[in-house]
């Protein structure tokens, strides 16, 4: 007989302690099934924690969403009739062998089935950790969740923008004010490293953009509540077709992915004064790929913010738009300039 293995939860956010239940399960049966419910705990999407279960166990575990699961626990007897009917309803008939589980409900839930009542590290002494925990302070607990998750509970923010314009000072700036990571502009150091007589190779715009990637994910593990970015695929990309007419396979297609990649983009205008370095092009450069980069960004569809004057003012916009943001809730752009 298939030994069958079910279990259910709301994964908000999936933690170590969910990962321990599962790959406990997975030594005792030959497939396991998660349901997980749609909840007001998270302002994380139902589709977004089952695809923390799918990427981290992308053959072993079935995910089954359930949108109109019952809302929430209880050990009301109404309740637990209503949640035992609606699992039944989902199997089909389907027969489960192991119910798993680190609370009460184990025991209504293993018996409406017929299966056995496993509890996993019931009294959380194997990881001990819980999902209120994690959302009340997901820095204190990062240690306990997965990358893959915790890089969707910080809000990701993207400074864009001609040369000049003020992306790294506001970049670091930002960071040291809330105390959290940032990720430079890798583009810059590696084109300080690699250029000759000002130029690169446009093999290189790959490697720059892998590379940049690479330190956001090294940044987030730092991350608390905010991660802030100087520059993206999006403006390596611009330069790559600046420099060379066109751009790499590799780079196309971070580039169109960068829509997705960060909660906000903020563009840093071409208002303050031009810092004529060696390793630049000159002021008129700068208002050309300005409006260039514009221009990408609405054709990409991609909502922006504008950041304009001094240091004190461009942060005082950033600090109301953070203060309002709402992840996965809404958003800010400007359609027109």
């Amino acid at each position: 007989m298939k030994r069958l293995g079910l279990t259910l939860g709301k994964f908000a956010p999936l933690h170590k302690g969910h990962q321990f239940m599962f790959d406990t399960a997975l030594q005792e049966v030959d497939e396991l099934i998660v349901v997980i419910y749609e909840t007001a705990v998270s302002p994380v999407p139902l589709q977004v924690r089952a695809d923390w279960i799918r990427k981290l166990y992308p053959s072993s575990v079935r995910v089954i969403e359930a949108w109109d699961g019952p809302d929430g626990y209880s050990d009301d007897r109404e309740h637990e009739i209503r949640e035992e009917q609606y699992i039944l309803g989902l199997l089909q008939g389907e027969q489960v062998t192991h119910f798993y589980s680190s609370e009460f409900y184990g025991k209504h839930m293993s018996i409406a089935l017929g299966a056995i009542d496993r509890r996993v590290d019931e009294a959380r002494q194997q990881v001990p950790v819980s999902a209120t925990m994690v959302r009340s302070d997901p820095y204190k607990y990062r240690d306990y969740v997965s990358g893959i998750v915790y890089r969707d509970l910080i809000t990701k923010v993207v400074f864009v923008g001609a040369m000049s314009t003020g992306k790294s000072t506001i970049t670091e700036a930002l960071a040291r004010q809330y105390r959290t990571a940032y990720a430079s502009e890798y583009g810059r150091d590696y084109w300080t490293e690699h250029q000759v007589d000002r130029r690169i190779g446009i093999e290189a715009f790959d490697e720059i953009a892998a590379g940049h990637i690479e330190r956001e994910q090294q940044a987030l593990q730092e991350a608390d509540r905010y991660l802030f970015v100087d520059t993206n695929a999006i403006t390596t990309y611009m330069y790559a077709l600046d420099y060379h007419g066109r751009a790499p396979e590799l780079l196309t297609r971070l580039a169109l992915e960068n829509a997705q990649r960060y909660d906000l983009f903020f563009l840093c205008d071409d208002d303050i004064p031009y810092d004529d370095t060696w390793d630049r092009s000159g002021d008129q450069k700068r208002h050309v790929f300005h409006k260039q980069i514009i221009a990408d960004l609405k054709a990409r569809r991609i909502p922006y913010i504008t950041l304009r004057g001094t240091l004190a003012e461009r942060m005082r916009k950033v600090d109301e738009v953070l203060a309002k943001f709402q992840p996965y809730g809404n958003y800010f752009g400007e359609q027109q300039n």
